[in-house]
C-alpha cells in the first residue's frame, strides 16, 4: 500500500476525518510481548480517568511499563453486572473510562460486552482501538483456509458437551458451512480436547498455536489425528489457540469412519449414541449404518 495512504489529511480535512472522542474506549492490549503495545492504547490508558480490568493484579505490569497512572476497577464476569449503573453514571458525568482485558482485544472470550451494550443503549459514545488478537494471528500461522473462519471462544470443559458442540458443527457443515474452526482452550485439556475433535471431525487438517508473541512461540500443524497423539504424550504449556480446517470428505465416509472407530471399543448401541451425538445425523440413520460395519465385519 503506497505511504499516502497513512500520511496526515490537509488541516481543512482533519476534523472531518477524525474519530469521534468516546466516553468509553476498548483498549486492544498486547497478548504476551509488551512491544506489541500502539502508541494510541498508550495515549488512551495515559488519558483515561478510569481503567477497567479483567484482574487489576495482571494489567498492573503493563500499566507500569506504559506508565500509566489511572485508578483501576477489576471488571469481570462476577461482578459486570453490578458494576454497569456505576459505570455509566461515571461516563455520564464525563469521566473518560478505557476497557481493557488480561491479554488481546476486548470483549472476545472477555468479559465487557454487557457494559458496552448498556452504554449504547444509553446513547453513551463507545470506541475502540485495535491491536494484537491470538484467533486471528494464529489464523494466519496455520496454513489454513483464512476466510471465511468461525471462531467460537473456549469448547465445553467436559467431554460429552464438547462432542455434542461439535457434532451440531458437524450438522451445520453438512447444511452447507465451509469455514476454519478456532477455539481457545486450557493447557490441561487439550489432550483430551483434540481426542474428541478427531472423533468429531475425523482426520482433517488443524493447528495448534501456543504462546503467540512469546519466547516459546509455537504453532504445531497436522490432521486432527496427529495432534491429538502428539499431546497425549506431551504435555501442552502456556496460551493455546486450536484451528480445525473447513471439511474435504463426503459425509458418508466421515460417518464410516467415526462409526468404525467407535464399534472398535463399544457396541452397536453405544457406538451409534455416540456418533450420532458427535455427527448431529439421527440416532436411527446412524445405528442402521453401524449394524451394516458390525456385520460386514463380522463376516
Amino acid at each position: 500500500m503506497p505511504d499516502e495512504a497513512y500520511a496526515d489529511p490537509p488541516e481543512d480535512e482533519q476534523t472531518a476525518t477524525a474519530a469521534p472522542l468516546a466516553a468509553l474506549v476498548l483498549v486492544s492490549t498486547p497478548i504476551g510481548n509488551l512491544g506489541d503495545i500502539s502508541s494510541r492504547a498508550r495515549d488512551a490508558l495515559a488519558g483515561s480517568d478510569l481503567i477497567l480490568c479483567e484482574d487489576t493484579r495482571h494489567s498492573a505490569r503493563l500499566l507500569a511499563a506504559i506508565g500509566a497512572t489511572a485508578r483501576t476497577e477489576p471488571l469481570h464476569d462476577f461482578n459486570e453486572e453490578a458494576r454497569i449503573a456505576p459505570v455509566l453514571a461515571m461516563l455520564r458525568a464525563g469521566r473518560r473510562i478505557a476497557l481493557i482485558s488480561d491479554a488481546g482485544t476486548p470483549l472476545v472470550s472477555d468479559p465487557g460486552y454487557r457494559l458496552v451494550r448498556a452504554a449504547i443503549a444509553a446513547g453513551i459514545p463507545v470506541g475502540a482501538i485495535p491491536g494484537p488478537n491470538a484467533a486471528v494471528m494464529a489464523l494466519v500461522l496455520s496454513g489454513l483456509p483464512p476466510q471465511p473462519f468461525l471462531f467460537l471462544g473456549f469448547p465445553p470443559p467436559r467431554s460429552a458437551a464438547r462432542r455434542a458442540a461439535f457434532g451440531t458443527l458437524r450438522a451445520a457443515e453438512r447444511a452447507g458451512l465451509t469455514a476454519t474452526l478456532i477455539w481457545h482452550e486450557a493447557p490441561h485439556r487439550l489432550a483430551e480436547t483434540l481426542a474428541d475433535m478427531a472423533f468429531s471431525f475425523g482426520p482433517r487438517a488443524a493447528a495448534v498455536a501456543r504462546e503467540l508473541t512469546k519466547h516459546f512461540e509455537e504453532v504445531r500443524r497436522g490432521t486432527l489425528t496427529e495432534l491429538a497423539a502428539f499431546y497425549a504424550s506431551n504435555q501442552a504449556r502456556g496460551e493455546i489457540t486450536v484451528l480445525v480446517g473447513p471439511p474435504e470428505e463426503d459425509d458418508q465416509e466421515d460417518l464410516d469412519g467415526a462409526l468404525t472407530r467407535a464399534l472398535a471399543t463399544h457396541s452397536v448401541k453405544d457406538a451409534a449414541a455416540l456418533v450420532s451425538a458427535a455427527t448431529g445425523l439421527p440416532r436411527k440413520i446412524v445405528y442402521a449404518r453401524a449394524l451394516e460395519i458390525g456385520r460386514a465385519a463380522d463376516n
